[in-house]
């Protein structure tokens, strides 16, 4: 067991296909299924590679990606095989690192989302080699979607509809067609890279000016954000959402063999789409556990001293708003503030309100019966 008043080790990237991270339940793999979508058959033998060559658990990631948990070293070899074979890995570690692309998932076959999504994943090739947090959102609806999910660059609508790509920390997008769209991201990404982007780590962090914009193609703000209740309503299919993001293989398994259910498509919101389903099944988004973000905490991570889950799912009902318990000050769950923010630390916990994980705390070394006394929790 390490220190558990150690500050938490920051890694500075997340686990892919390739390069999986160990946890204290074994190696996480990540796996980005194209356009953020698996077919009921893929998802079906995501499912049974989940419970072969790990221990059964799948996280949904705010990233709108898939965890395999439990993963160990002489398993790996044969679970990375499969999902090459599968399509669901590139072969290639380099491409498949640059496959950080998420899609609103309301998207439609043949709509601006989907011809974007396509034309980029082409042109993987193309792309530098990027600091490994970087991210794309693919955000083309009929106002965007994503601009609380973590990315580096977006293309958006403004408010007159006119498609946009926008460095995040810039309030202004460049107009782009369609057809251009993918090159305008090349050209945007190395201009990142050769003006010293990669020291910063993510777009946001980068301040040096962006390039000449054309002098017939002013900057655009994007347009004002739809709510996630709309989003859904536009969706191919019922939501299903999953506390605190963690599925069984066998429930995921049992989704994808539902009536009607053609895929299952990934959302940042720790849920899916049931793709063609009619059946309404899992929380709904208006579920307060779906309002709570709480990472795997101890045993299952090194980095946390204190036990989350079960607190967030006692706490989320008398919590008016965003809720986020953390295992340590890293806030993996959570990048953005929440109104009410616990953070583990040397087996209790720091209390903040409109805070990140790890923020300056109002009160400390809080047990979890504490915690529910304040809150007038049973």
């Amino acid at each position: 067991m390490p220190d558990a008043q150690a500050a938490p080790a920051i890694r500075g990237w997340c686990p892919t296909a390739w390069r999986p991270m160990e946890a204290g339940d074994g190696l996480l793999v990540r796996v980005r299924p194209p356009l953020g979508r698996l077919t009921a058959m893929h998802a079906m033998a995501l499912a049974d590679a989940a419970r072969q060559h790990g221990n059964g658990l799948i996280d949904l990631t705010n990233r709108a990606a898939i965890q395999i948990r439990g993963v160990t070293a002489q398993s790996y070899t044969f679970l990375i095989q499969r999902l090459v074979a599968l399509g669901l890995t590139d072969a290639d570690p380099v491409r498949e690192a640059r496959r950080a692309i998420i899609l609103t998932p309301d998207w439609q076959p043949g709509d601006d989302s989907h011809r974007i999504a396509q034309a980029l994943t082409e042109r993987l090739d193309d792309l530098p080699d990027l600091p490994p947090k970087i991210g794309i959102a693919i955000d083309t609806g009929p106002a965007p979607a994503l601009q609380q999910v973590p990315a580096d660059f977006r293309f958006e609508r403004s408010e007159s509809g006119a498609l946009i790509l926008r460095a995040e920390g810039r309030s202004l997008g460049i107009p782009v067609a369609t057809t251009e769209a993918a090159q305008a991201l090349i050209a945007l990404s190395r201009w990142f890279v050769a003006s010293g982007g990669p020291a910063a780590g993510r777009m946001a962090r980068h301040h040096a000016p962006l390039p000449p914009e054309p002098a017939t193609a002013p900057g655009m703000p994007p347009g004002t954000a739809r709510s996630l209740q709309t989003v859904l309503a536009q969706a191919p299919g019922p939501f299903h959402g999953v506390p605190f993001g963690q599925i069984r293989a066998a429930d995921m398994a049992a989704l994808a063999s539902q009536s009607g259910v053609a895929a299952l498509r990934l959302t940042p919101w720790r849920g899916l789409i049931l793709e063609g389903g009619t059946e309404a099944s899992g929380l709904a988004v208006t579920d307060p556990l779906l309002r709570a973000d709480a990472c795997p905490g101890a045993s299952a991570c090194p980095q946390a001293s204190v036990a989350t889950r079960d607190l967030a799912a006692r706490l989320a009902p008398y919590v008016d708003g965003s809720l986020h318990v953390s295992g340590c000050a890293k806030g993996c769950a959570r990048p953005a503030p929440a109104q009410v923010a616990l953070t583990g630390r040397d087996g209790r916990f720091d209390l903040a309100h409109n805070a990140r994980a790890g923020s300056p705390p109002e009160r400390t070394g809080l047990t979890p019966g504490q915690i529910l006394a304040l809150f007038g929790a049973s």
